[in-house]
């Protein structure tokens, strides 16, 4: 597995994603309260674009009427067939066998700033 230069941290603002092309693969980079996580745009259902989807939080319910936000803006649901992944794991939220790819993000930091750290995928 080869590291690969993805951009600054301060290129990736809290709570949004970026569609990136690394090593000939369209990938998703999402910052999650204060962590980056890498997807694979693909989705193993029909093969759509997955980080183009909807980004929300997971929604349970006790009691009727009662709705509990988990995971908030970490699923990401296909725009195809609304399937929804993990978007730390990769793993379908109805069925942690079914899960797309994901790759290990760091931060390389060579300064007192964290901000100005830079940012590698690895593949």
């Amino acid at each position: 597995m080869a590291l690969h230069y993805i951009g600054m941290v301060h290129e990736f603002p809290e709570g949004q994603r970026k569609l990136l092309q690394v090593n000939g693969r369209s990938i998703g980079i999402f910052h999650l309260n204060g962590n980056l996580h890498a997807v694979l745009n693909y989705c193993p259902h029909q093969g759509a674009p997955l980080c183009e989807g909807l980004v929300m939080p997971w929604i349970t319910s006790t009691l009727p009427g009662e709705f509990l936000y988990e995971k908030e803006g970490g699923i990401v649901r296909c725009p195809w067939h609304q399937w929804e992944f993990d978007i730390t794991t990769g793993c379908l939220v109805v069925d942690e066998k079914v899960r797309t790819k994901t790759y290990e993000v760091t931060i390389e930091t060579f300064d007192v700033s964290v901000d100005e750290g830079k940012v590698y995928l690895k593949i």
